[in-house]
């Protein structure tokens, strides 16, 4: 066997093995770490800090929306790492002071992560509860609010989906990421406080 068949031959199994790891949801933390990324890590431990989230949350929602790409935008016009519509962000922005925002300001990593944690707190609050407000999240209030009122749960696939990806993705997040999120040896993270009772928005 040639060199050159022999390279060929370990740069076939070796991409074999990368298929294979990449497949497997127990892959060792390298190949996670390849496969979840986690951009932003400071801004998304301090939102986390700031707006009282599991920052493993945080990340799974950024994944989930946009993969860290934070040029993403949706046919909808959502805008940046947490796919934040202008309308929104323009609402968030009014009610924590900031008037001077753009459109515009949407793909700054760090405005998009801060109107992004700020809105996720507020529908946690809202809903007590981390799936009911994941729907919101994906689905819009108006629509989580007409299911509750109708006694049913989350009506649409896609958010049911969404849903169970993005726990899914918080315990990835959580396992691979644990000590770049702040975690401690006893999986807790000192800024975590209890629930808080559910509110009105």
């Amino acid at each position: 066997m040639t060199r050159g068949v022999a390279a060929i031959v370990v740069m076939l199994v070796g991409a074999v093995v990368a298929l294979v790891y990449l497949q497997n949801p127990k892959a060792p933390d390298f190949v996670q770490r390849f496969r979840y990324p986690l951009k932003y890590r400071q801004i998304v431990r301090g939102h986390a800090r700031n707006y009282d989230l599991d920052p493993a949350l945080l990340a799974a929602v950024i994944y989930q929306e946009s993969k860290f790409d934070p040029r993403a935008k949706s046919e909808s016009g959502a805008i940046g790492l947490m796919q934040l519509l202008p309308s929104t962000a323009h609402g968030i922005a009014l009610h924590t002071g900031g008037t001077g925002f753009h459109t515009e300001d949407l793909w700054n990593p760090e405005i998009n992560v801060r109107y992004g944690a700020f809105y996720l707190r507020r529908l946690l609050n809202k809903y007590g509860d981390e799936q009911t407000a994941l729907a919101a999240y994906n689905a819009g209030q108006r629509r989580v609010d007409e299911w509750r009122a109708a006694g049913k749960g989350i009506a649409f696939a896609e958010t049911r989906h969404y849903v169970q990806r993005v726990d899914e993705l918080k315990r990835i997040y959580r396992d691979t990421w644990a000590s770049e999120l702040g975690y401690s040896a006893s999986w807790s993270v000192p800024w975590i406080r209890a629930a808080p009772a559910a509110a009105a928005a």
